[in-house]
């Protein structure tokens, strides 16, 4: 499911479209921000689902090589072992997965099956694979840690996958990280007596609702900040701090403001991470210094407001 941080982040790229396209059509903005984070639900699905057909073509090759007319020894009684694969077969089986692939439309791999063939080739010609073949023990743990390995190494770092999911949708670019991150998490928790159920892109309704509240406030709120923000800057001018400087700390002001359940200093500590991942080297020590500064002057004026021990 999608995190709070990668929320920010989702909500940080719809604050930056929005003020430099200077688009008032908030709703539509809005709309956009929710359809992004699903796609990027779809992005998950496709990765599962990938594993799935290259798994469904290694099986059509070894059938392929029975029916050869000078088929050999190894043709007609291949390693089976990858075909069989325990985790595998478990997500193969999933109705919640083909349900959710045949509802959106997910058809990808149908179209553009290249790359599933290209994702085969390079895991055929692998260490990994080899060594898995070849590994005597028998168990769900072992079929779970190769499926792990050959997402980790050789599925993820994929630049032509990488390419053609961009291309596909813009937006995917800066989500590949986190669903890459995502689906080794799915792997790893998947347990051999349980059927896989595709979970749900929120945790809760509060996550949910974050994703609109954050957006909406601080859109409609972010002009009352500047003055705040200037007093706490007396030696920059607003067009020397860096856009994404200024909308990460903006949003961040909208969390002291008006999130009151939400911590100050996890509000903090989530802006200067971001300002690591997506602004300047400087950036994280400056917003560390301009958000100090002014959690402290609301928390002394009473305009900030948390409710909850520990919330400061």
């Amino acid at each position: 499911m999608i995190n709070r941080r990668h929320i920010r982040v989702k909500v940080m790229q719809s604050v930056y479209a929005m003020l430099q396209s200077k688009n008032n059509d908030l709703a539509k903005e809005e709309k956009f921000l929710k359809y992004s984070i699903q796609k990027m639900f779809d992005l998950y699905v496709l990765n599962l689902q990938l594993l799935i057909e290259v798994q469904k073509l290694a099986k059509k090759k070894i059938d392929l090589s029975k029916k050869k007319i000078l088929a050999t020894k190894e043709d007609l009684n291949p390693n089976t072992k990858f075909i069989n694969n325990r985790l595998l077969n478990l997500l193969a089986d999933s109705l919640s997965l083909e349900s959710f692939v045949e509802t959106n439309n997910l058809n990808y791999w149908d179209l553009d099956d290249k790359y599933v063939k290209n994702i085969l080739d390079e895991l055929l010609a692998s260490d990994l694979y080899k060594k898995y073949m070849d590994t005597v023990e028998d168990s769900y743990n072992v079929d779970r840690s190769f499926v792990i390995n050959f997402f980790r190494e050789i599925v993820a770092p994929n630049e032509k996958i990488a390419d053609y999911y961009e291309d596909k949708m813009i937006s995917w670019v800066d989500d590949i990280p986190f669903v890459n991150t995502w689906i080794l998490k799915t792997l790893n928790k998947q347990s051999i007596k349980k059927p896989f159920i595709l979970g749900a892109l929120y945790k809760d309704d509060d996550d949910r609702n974050f994703v609109s509240d954050l957006f909406n406030k601080t859109m409609l709120h972010h002009h009352k900040y500047e003055d705040d923000i200037k007093d706490k800057t007396p030696n920059w001018e607003a067009d020397r701090i860096a856009d994404i400087d200024m909308i990460l700390i903006k949003m961040a002001i909208t969390e002291f403001l008006h999130f009151p359940s939400i911590p100050s200093r996890v509000t903090i500590n989530e802006y200067i991470e971001l300002a690591k991942d997506y602004s300047t080297t400087k950036s994280g020590y400056f917003i560390n210094g301009v958000l100090d500064k002014l959690a402290k002057e609301y928390l002394t004026s009473n305009t900030m407001i948390k409710v909850g021990r520990g919330l400061l």
